[in-house]
Formats: structure tokens, C-alpha cells, sequence
């Protein structure tokens, strides 16, 4: 399959991620609909958590496999294991680090005895830094879906360039499904972005959308590459960066959910959540992998 064709079925893929959007400009979502919300969010996050690590332990698996029958040596178990914890913990604490910066720049000076004279105070914050909260974390999810939907893409890319069509178009219709709920679990956290009145701040469409190009457009990208480079440890490196943003954002949005105190909730909607991610994967195991 020439590129053209492979680059119209990666877009294919990636644009789906639109379709979960228009849930982040409720007007007025009730509260328990907000806690349903994000804990749906942590759901289809922690069937992306188990989706990526499986994957990425796989070449792992398969150098131990090699020893265990004698095919193979220690290298290899050692060389992926390291991308495998390196880029697991890169993922997780490089937004460990990154919230950290952004709340610290997001604080507001202290006036009083020693504060800086106007000339000297911080200029008004601008960018990311001047977010609320549940925008910073919908970028930190958009970031972790995006690292995660390069590696997807590269296995679009990889498939048709071997000519295997039917394969290829079957792991579209199986990303395109998954992009899908991935564009809700973006979103989710907007539905409880208050300003200091207690009223919803609804997100403008080109900050939707630019969190679309986040998420969903690294499977356009993915494409492009995997149909001219094929390589099993940038596929491990892109994956374990995914699992760890995505782990951080589940810590975060689990702490949002316990303050609702709706056990119930919650576990409903991570339900929901998983049994979504599940079922589209069924799409993808159809294709054989």
C-alpha cells in the first residue's frame, strides 16, 4: 500500500478522538453526572494503562522466552527491560515534575512586609501556567493518549507497508473505535471546572480541538513513520511514556473522585469505563494481534 493510502487510514484513526468531545461544553452538568464523568475517565484510563504495558512487555516476554529455550542470551532481556522501566519512569515522574512546575508558577506571589514593589512583582501569567486545573489535567491526558496513539499508528504504518491491507484496516477500525472513548476521558474532567462563581467554565472549540491535535493526532504521525521505519524498541519507549503520564492522571483523578464520596459512582463509572475499553479491543484482537 503506497503512503497516501496508509496516510488516509491513519488520519482515519486519529480523528475519531473528535467524536467524545462535545461532552466537555455542558452547560450545567449535575454533580453526580461530574463524578460519574471522571470516574468513567478513570476507567477507560486503566484499560489504557493494562492496553500499553501488555504491549510493551512483550518483547520483553519474548527475550526471556529466547533463554528459557536456549535461542537467545541475557542482552536483549536487559537492553528492553531498561527501555521498559526507563521510559515507565520518565512517563510518570517527567509529570510529576511538570505539574509541580505549572502549580508553582499558577501561585500567586504573597503580599506583606517583604513583598516586591509593583515594578518588581511577576508579570501576569500567561500560556498553560494561567490553566485551571481541570484544563492542565485534560492536556496531561491528551499528552499520555497522544504517546500511546504514536505507538498505535506505527502499527498502521508498519501493516500496510508489508502490503497486509486487510490487517491494516481492520487495526484502523479498532483504533478508530478506541479514539473514540479516548476523546471522553480527555474531556471528562472539564465537567467540574468552576470559576470562583461555582459556574462551569465551558471549554472554547479550538481548545477541544487543539487537545484532539494533541491526542489523536500522534496516530497520524505514528503512521507516517511506521511506514518507513520499523523499530520494536521505539515502539517499547513510546509505549512505557504512555503507561506512565496515563498512571499520573489516574492518581489524580482518583483523588478527585474520592472527595465526591460516592463509592457508588465511582464504581459504576470506572466500570463503564473498562468494559468500553475492552470491547473495542475486541476490534483489534480480531486482526490477530
Amino acid at each position: 500500500m503506497d503512503l497516501s493510502k496508509t496516510l488516509v487510514l491513519g488520519l482515519i484513526a486519529g480523528i475519531t478522538i473528535v467524536i467524545g468531545l462535545p461532552i466537555g461544553r455542558l452547560r450545567r452538568p449535575m454533580p453526580t453526572l461530574k463524578v460519574f464523568l471522571n470516574a468513567t475517565a478513570v476507567g477507560i484510563l486503566l484499560f489504557l494503562v493494562w492496553d500499553v504495558l501488555s504491549a510493551a512487555w512483550e518483547p520483553v516476554d519474548g527475550a526471556l522466552a529466547a533463554v528459557h529455550k536456549h535461542t537467545g542470551g541475557l542482552a536483549p532481556v536487559f537492553g528492553y527491560g531498561a527501555l521498559f522501566a526507563g521510559g515507565l519512569a520518565a512517563g510518570l515522574l517527567g509529570l510529576v515534575a511538570y505539574d509541580k512546575y505549572l502549580s508553582r508558577a499558577a501561585r500567586p506571589s504573597r503580599g506583606g512586609p517583604g513583598a516586591m514593589s509593583v515594578s518588581e512583582r511577576p508579570m501576569p501569567l500567561a500560556g498553560v501556567a494561567s490553566w485551571s486545573p481541570a484544563r492542565r489535567m485534560s492536556l496531561l491526558i491528551a499528552v499520555g493518549i497522544g504517546l500511546h496513539n504514536f505507538a498505535e499508528g506505527l502499527a498502521i504504518g508498519q501493516s500496510a507497508a508489508r502490503s497486509e491491507v486487510a490487517l491494516a484496516t481492520l487495526l484502523v477500525i479498532g483504533f478508530a473505535l478506541h479514539n473514540a472513548t479516548e476523546g471522553f476521558g480527555i474531556v471528562a474532567p472539564l465537567a467540574a471546572d468552576l470559576d470562583e462563581n461555582g459556574v462551569v467554565r465551558r471549554p472554547s472549540w479550538a481548545f477541544l480541538l487543539s487537545m484532539a491535535a494533541i491526542g489523536g493526532g500522534p496516530t497520524f504521525i505514528g503512521t507516517a513513520v511506521g511506514h518507513n521505519f520499523t523499530s520494536e524498541p521505539v515502539s517499547v519507549i513510546f509505549l512505557t511514556l504512555a503507561a506512565g503520564s496515563i498512571v499520573y492522571v489516574v492518581c489524580q483523578l482518583l483523588g478527585v473522585a474520592a472527595r465526591a464520596k460516592r463509592m457508588d459512582l465511582v464504581a459504576g463509572g470506572i466500570l463503564v469505563g473498562m468494559i468500553a475499553g475492552f470491547a473495542t479491543d475486541a476490534i483489534v484482537t480480531l486482526a490477530g494481534v
